[in-house]
């Protein structure tokens, strides 16, 4: 009852990235573009994996859920990311906060699980690629790609319901352009014991259980790839790595410097452009630094633009 009595915050003020007014306009520009070119990379991905023939294999398979979840987890964040740098005071209100907080939560967590999920697909294809098919079956790539959304659904949902039980008294500015964890907690005006636990071990969890299991991968590969004996074969299977590998380190760094620092060392510019980094700049180029760098989705996007060139223009 005291709770309820005490809970009077029934919509948050986002503060956004930066208070300058002359940089709202650049940055609006900025990040509109990289909104645009993250829908236009992820949804063009996803048709192609599913209008192709040729992409029809489990990396694809792997590639085409990845861009679903970049697709949403950039959308859940960026619009309202926009209307700070457009509205005077971006307002959200409670119901929406708790539900942007749990799907970021949700989409992260996914991204995490469909990284491993690749690593284990990169694994199979390199370390037994004559027992590829079989093991990597359709079967295999959908309880794989179900396990994702089911972990991610049990991982958001702790975040969320145990941020929906803390009282939120006057103070209603997030220090932050959306709903994130950490600076929802610096509001409460209860105990966020419970939530710093749920951090540290559901957090830590995931994102110690994914990044050891791609580890393991990767050290079997290394070791199977250093057989090879032909420098071509080296040069395609590091090739076929080197972008899962970029993004791993690029979101699980911005992801550990976020969440798994110091509380003394916390510093919110810095976290600011490390959430950047995990909720738009990778979305939009995980479609580059894995698929349009890829031969076959190369083949297949010139097919396209092939015959859009050659269909018959209206008035020739």
């Amino acid at each position: 009852m005291d709770g309820q009595n005490y809970s009077t915050v029934t919509e948050f003020v986002l503060e956004g990235l930066t208070d300058n007014p002359e940089l709202q306009l650049p940055l609006f520009l900025l990040f509109l573009g990289i909104y645009g070119v993250t829908v236009v990379g992820n949804v063009g991905m996803i048709l192609l994996i599913s209008f192709s023939s040729k992409l029809q294999s489990p990396m694809y398979f792997f590639l085409g859920n990845l861009s679903v979840i970049d697709l949403f987890y950039s959308s859940v964040i960026t619009p309202k990311l926009l209307g700070n740098f457009i509205w005077e005071k971006n307002i959200i209100s409670y119901p929406e906060c708790m539900a942007q907080l749990f799907f970021f939560c949700l989409f992260a967590t996914a991204e995490c699980y469909m990284l491993t999920a690749m690593a284990y697909d990169r694994y199979v294809a390199i370390c037994s690629p004559l027992l590829y098919s079989v093991i990597m079956s359709q079967k295999v790539c959908s309880v794989l790609v179900t396990g994702v959304y089911i972990m991610a659904s049990l991982g958001a949902m702790p975040y969320t319901i145990s941020m929906i039980k803390l009282v939120f008294c006057q103070d209603n500015v997030i220090h932050h352009y959306f709903c994130d964890v950490l600076p929802l907690l610096q509001l409460s005006c209860s105990s966020t014991y419970i939530n710093e636990l749920l951090l540290i071990f559901v957090g830590g969890f995931n994102v110690l259980t994914t990044t050891v299991a791609i580890i393991i991968s990767y050290v079997f590969i290394l070791c199977n790839i250093l057989q090879i004996h032909s420098t071509e074969g080296k040069s395609k299977a590091f090739g076929t790595c080197g972008s899962h590998l970029t993004a791993v380190g690029v979101f699980n760094g911005s992801v550990i410097f976020m969440y798994f620092k110091p509380t003394s060392s916390s510093n919110m510019a810095q976290e600011k452009v490390a959430s950047v980094f995990y909720t738009t700049v990778i979305p939009m180029l995980n479609p580059l630094i894995y698929s349009l760098r890829n031969k076959d989705v190369k083949i297949v996007l010139s097919r396209v633009m092939g015959m859009r060139d050659s269909l018959p223009q209206s008035g020739s």
